[in-house]
């Protein structure tokens, strides 16, 4: 005779599928941004001066590189929050890290500040990162409670 398992499947908590959906909705707009200035897409870049411009297309590669990952990085997590991961505590984690990194690159490190150094662009950067780590530290809240496997 063969036993039979019962597992008790948790069911998905409302405020998981609204932050998973936000978080990917937002981390969505940062891609947006990422790909559009990356592709230098006229449209979307006349909206900046020719000095913003410059600041944009004379990243360094790695600073390139990084925003790649922190914007990318928060739309996989959220896909992974929506599918109950726990992986996902790890990728919020490496996107709130790589944008933390590119923000300080950017605004520390060189001469962003200058550019594009606005109250509104540095607020908005705060909030940002902010949501990041939001997202960061409810995923591993998720985790903590068994919601995430």
């Amino acid at each position: 005779m063969s036993e039979s398992k019962t597992v008790k499947v948790e069911k998905t908590p409302w405020h998981l599928w609204l932050t998973g959906i936000v978080g990917f909705l937002w981390s969505s707009m940062g891609v947006l941004d990422y790909v559009m200035t990356q592709t230098k897409n006229e449209s979307y870049m006349e909206a900046f001066t020719p000095e913003q411009l410059l600041f944009f297309y004379t990243l360094p590669a790695w600073v390139t590189a990084t925003w790649a990952i922190a914007v990318w990085a928060g739309v996989v997590g959220s896909i992974l929050l929506l599918l109950r991961k726990k992986v996902a505590v790890w990728i919020y984690l490496v996107s709130f890290i790589t944008m933390l990194i590119t923000a300080f690159q950017n605004y520390i490190l060189s001469y962003g500040m200058e550019v594009i150094g606005d109250t509104f662009t540095l607020i908005f950067t705060a909030f940002i990162l902010f949501i990041a780590l939001g997202l960061y530290w409810y995923s591993r809240a998720m985790l903590r409670l068994g919601i995430l496997v």
